[in-house]
């Protein structure tokens, strides 16, 4: 007897598992609000060099004070880092003769004046975090995924030791706690260990929602609870672009996307522990209980009703359990098991790369709303609602052309998208938008394919160790991408060429892995090798 042949007996999907999924997913729409909050808390207006009063100014307007203390781009606007050392009054006879001279130009000295058009304030603003304090800008969105990474590890651990839902009720609560000390911040550094740790937060909450769900679902219906709980996701951040819109304040805007982790917690008291985990550490009364609440709601009265007459239930668990005790102390596998034999080393270091190639080319796409010529709430808004279609395809073409190819494919169709729009003039925004759109289409995709096809290369036996792998390296990704902005510096389009390089060659690598389709699952390494 298996747990399958228990979810037939109490029904594999009915009302009590469509219940769970939904308030699973509750959580998950939170997740992108705090992922991709980076966009919006720490969005730089634009600015320029303060200037202080002097009594030569008394008779100008506003633009010739600008027009003689703070010098040019070729393009006719005010630089945002630099100011004249001494009032340039020639400039007020002829404009264009812009001096030729670079040492009477200096670094702004006293501070810098920013457009509250957009933003109220942002942490941007708060700190002066721009011009040469711009990389620790960017350092916000690192903290937070190094947390994410870390919270990966740790909670990965814990909820495997302590059961699904008291982790998950941790990390709901520790995430409200650290999300509200953020907008209370003081200080950079107080909101950067903040951040990071509500990374830590989150990152149970992402690794626990999808496990917990779908440990109650009858195996037809778990691909279907696969995109279901995904597309929450991209709710997630259709909701964020409005939240954004309507919260111009950072601090508010932390308060509004915390806010709603509160009703996960209170919700999260109808959803109850993984029967299976209960099982295997020997928890059967409590395992029990559960099987039969969910055999009430499904209307199946058949179901035993203690589990003393539940004689089957019992043995199960007794088997599963002296299975667990057998394996832990011979045949225990670790992290290291993953590089051990050749197949499955070409496999790991081959998954890790596309996983990092996914992650860092998806941030690297979600977090320069402004670089395709929209408006960045309507960017953020059109990037959630393309995902939905993207990931619905996906699962078609996978179905159909196999997981390899669809893998690959996606992620050179990403790299390629954020390439031409490299090449694209800047004047053609509309085209650049659609380019931009279609690029987060193919993203999107190639992180619906990863998952999947990541689940089918592992054996049994590795399977939480190789998804618990793949994810730290997608975090390393997500971790790197917003400070690759940084090399705009260096060249203006360094930083797309940049994604679009890592994106093709990550997506290339693909083409090495084993396809899967239609493939059994391989339960030990002897079944990979």
């Amino acid at each position: 007897m298996k747990f399958e042949d228990l979810l037939l007996e109490i029904g594999g999907f009915g009302r009590f598992q469509i219940l769970i999924l939904f308030i699973l997913c509750l959580p998950r729409i939170n997740l992108p609000m705090h992922f991709l909050l980076h966009n919006f808390l720490a969005a730089t207006p634009s600015h320029h060099c303060a200037i202080p009063h002097q009594e030569a100014f008394v008779n100008l307007t506003m633009e010739e004070v600008l027009l003689i203390s703070i010098p040019r781009e070729p393009d006719g606007t005010f630089r945002s880092c630099e100011m004249f050392s001494q009032p340039q009054f020639h400039l007020l006879l002829n404009s264009s003769l812009q001096p030729e001279n670079n040492s009477i130009i200096q670094h702004c000295q006293h501070g810098w004046v920013y457009d509250h058009s957009q933003f109220t304030s942002t942490i941007s603003t708060q700190w002066d975090l721009v011009c040469e304090q711009r990389g620790l800008n960017q350092a916000t969105a690192t903290f937070f995924f190094i947390g994410v990474t870390m919270g990966a590890v740790v909670f990965g651990y814990l909820s495997d030791r302590f059961g699904r839902k008291a982790m998950l009720l941790l990390s709901l609560v520790c995430s409200v706690i650290f999300g509200m000390l953020s907008a209370a911040s003081v200080s950079y550094s107080m909101l950067a260990i903040m951040r990071t740790l509500t990374g830590v937060a989150l990152s149970g909450v992402s690794l626990i929602v999808l496990p917990l769900g779908m440990e109650w679902v009858d195996i037809q219906h778990r691909t279907f609870s696969g995109i279901l709980t995904s597309i929450f996701w991209s709710i997630g951040n259709m909701l964020l672009a409005m939240v954004a819109y309507l919260v111009r304040e950072w601090h508010w805007l932390l308060v509004a996307v915390t806010g709603p982790c509160l009703l996960s917690v209170v919700c999260l008291w109808w959803v109850p522990e993984s029967a299976r985990w209960l099982i295997a550490n020997g928890k059967v009364k409590q395992a029990h209980r559960h099987l039969l609440r969910c055999a009430r709601m499904n209307g199946r009265k058949d179901f035993a009703v203690s589990p003393e007459e539940d004689v089957p239930l019992t043995t199960y668990a007794q088997r599963i359990v002296l299975q667990w005790q057998h394996k832990k102390p011979g045949g225990s596998y670790s992290y290291i098991s993953l590089f051990r034999t050749p197949v499955l080393r070409k496999i790991s270091l081959c998954s890790g790369a596309v996983w990092f190639g996914v992650a860092f080319s998806y941030y690297g796409m979600s977090m320069n709303l402004t670089g395709f010529g929209l408006n960045m709430y309507l960017s953020q808004f059109v990037f959630g609602v393309i995902e939905i279609p993207a990931k619905m395809i996906m699962y078609v073409v996978m179905n159909r052309a196999g997981r390899r190819q669809s893998q690959a494919w996606a992620l050179i169709l990403t790299g390629l998208c954020i390439g031409a729009n490299v090449i694209i003039p800047k004047p053609f925004t509309s085209l650049r938008s659609v380019v931009a759109i279609m690029g987060k289409g193919f993203s999107e995709a190639a992180f619906t394919a990863v998952f999947l096809y990541t689940s089918e290369l592992y054996p049994t036996v590795l399977r939480q160790n190789g998804m618990g792998y793949t994810s730290f390296v997608a975090r390393l990704g997500g971790a790197l991408a917003p400070l690759v902005f940084l090399l705009d510096e260096v060249w203006r389009s360094l930083p797309e060429v940049t994604y679009c390089g890592v994106a093709v060659c990550c997506g290339s690598v693909a083409f090495l892995l084993p396809e899967t389709l239609n493939a059994h699952l391989p339960e030990g390494i002897e079944d990979v090798e």
